[in-house]
């Protein structure tokens, strides 16, 4: 088929592979999972045993348009020097979220051995403390639903697996693992505890049993995956003459680190790239520090250089020497071998040199007050501990005061309306204000670094 016949409608019949039997279900039908968890199954040497029945979030556009293509969509891998473009074939069906009696289906069927998950944060319903929370109405409406029948239509994500898995027991079936692949530290006792908490209020007897015959892994995920565009439709309409409702972009790069248990069997995920570990942990401390780390200095210091996007920053000089020095800070605090820091350190300069994935530093610098307590902090309290007074750390502190202040990107924080007094009176007053906001106001050496940097930045102002 080529661009200049009349294009084809994406089908099993023409492309692709048959449906593979349904033997994972999968909540959240968004272009991050169809780019890695789908496209890891798909990669699998033992694909064709394991199909995934996918379901969306609120919106059923994605499964309005995946339908027609039997669950067909065309993944670019977008590369440095160009494209390149698979149809995947691991979904074998698609629905809405309404479509509650046939997710209910799917748990009783004794195929099923994975539920996975990409719903957000937002999506785990957690209070303050970590728990369900029990506060949102949307859950107190879930909640009240599951007491009256174990079968009613549920919203939540922890509403739809307690509804799941009251009908798997129901149906006197047995063991499954629930994977979370949300960018959640912790994600899978993140999603235990919400779901434990459910349980609680609906039937405390499901409780025991979920200890019985559940297993929630922890993972790590990475792939940066930007949204669909008209551009991508007509570029898999050019390159493989097909008409394709729902492409997905992608970058190169792909990782999945899991720590858990699959009770009822997985996919060769590994052969196709995952790692299995018994702590997850280090390679969490590693992507946020290293990948998050860099992305949220770039965010606010190279923007203030005038950069727009992570490619651009990276080209530049300086902006790549602040992150070299960042990295050798952090580096020195995680628990992992030299040679593999080293190697995903060259593996991230090659994917943030990619040209054709424009990752826009003002998108990242969004959410800072949630983001540089977990990203930079940890290093910059660790090097203070070891007596030294880290530049890489400062600097990011000392443009994240800036930020605030209104130079570089433009702030957008959920937490906006507090932070606004932190950027008042003089730099000397912000940097006093930021540092006590994150903790660390009783460190005189800091405050004078972070002042002196956000100086020298200043001076690059565009």
């Amino acid at each position: 088929m080529t661009a200049t016949t009349a294009a084809q409608t994406l089908s099993r019949a023409r492309h692709g592979r048959p449906a593979a039997p349904v033997r994972i279900v999968h909540l959240g039908v968004g272009n991050f999972f169809r780019a890695h968890q789908a496209w890891y199954t798909e990669h699998a040497p033992d694909a064709a045993d394991w199909g995934i029945a996918a379901f969306t979030g609120r919106s059923a556009a994605v499964a309005d348009e995946l339908r027609p293509q039997d669950g067909l969509y065309t993944l670019i891998t977008r590369g440095p020097v160009g494209d390149e473009f698979e149809v995947i074939s691991s979904l074998s069906a698609v629905h809405s979220a309404e479509e509650h009696p046939a997710l209910l289906g799917y748990f009783r069927s004794p195929a099923l051995a994975i539920v996975t998950l990409t719903v957000t944060e937002a999506g785990y319903r957690r209070g303050a403390d970590g728990g369900l929370d029990l506060a949102d109405a949307e859950v107190a409406a879930d909640l009240a639903a599951l007491r009256a029948a174990p079968d009613a239509v549920v919203r939540t994500a922890p509403g739809r697996l307690v509804g799941g898995l009251l009908a798997r027991r129901a149906a006197g079936l047995g063991p499954l693992a629930i994977v979370s692949c949300d960018n959640l530290s912790g994600n899978g006792e993140a999603l235990a505890r919400v779901v434990h908490d459910l349980a609680l209020e609906v039937d405390q007897t499901l409780v025991g049993w979920i200890a019985a015959n559940v297993r929630f892994a922890t993972t790590m995920v990475d792939r940066i995956t930007p949204a669909t565009t008209a551009e991508h439709r007509a570029a898999v309409r050019t390159a493989l003459g097909i008409t394709d409702a729902a492409p997905v972009p992608t970058e190169p790069f792909a990782e999945w680190v899991i720590q858990g248990e699959f009770p009822a069997g997985r996919p060769d995920w590994v052969d196709a790239g995952a790692r299995i570990v018994p702590d997850v942990v280090p390679f969490e401390r590693r992507k946020l520090a290293l990948l998050n780390g860099s992305h949220s200095l770039l965010a606010y210091a190279a923007t203030i250089a005038g950069h727009e996007t992570v490619a651009d920053a990276i080209a530049d000089p300086r902006c790549r020497g602040w992150v070299e020095q960042w990295w050798d800070e952090a580096c020195a605090h995680l628990p992992l071998p030299a040679d593999e820091l080293d190697a995903y350190r060259e593996a991230l300069l090659e994917r943030y040199h990619n040209p054709n994935i424009r990752h826009a530093l003002a998108q990242i610098a969004a959410d800072g007050s949630l983001k540089l307590p977990v990203r930079i902090v940890p290093t910059l309290r660790a090097e203070l501990a070891d007596g030294r007074v880290p530049e890489g750390a400062c600097r990011a502190v000392a443009a994240w005061v800036l930020h605030l202040r209104g130079v570089g990107a433009p702030v957008k924080d959920v937490n906006a309306q507090a932070l606004a007094p932190l950027a008042a009176g003089t730099l000397a007053d912000g940097v006093a204000a930021v540092l006590a906001h994150l903790g660390l106001a009783d460190v005189p050496e800091l405050a004078t670094a972070v002042h002196r940097l956000a100086g020298e930045l200043l001076s690059l102002a565009r």
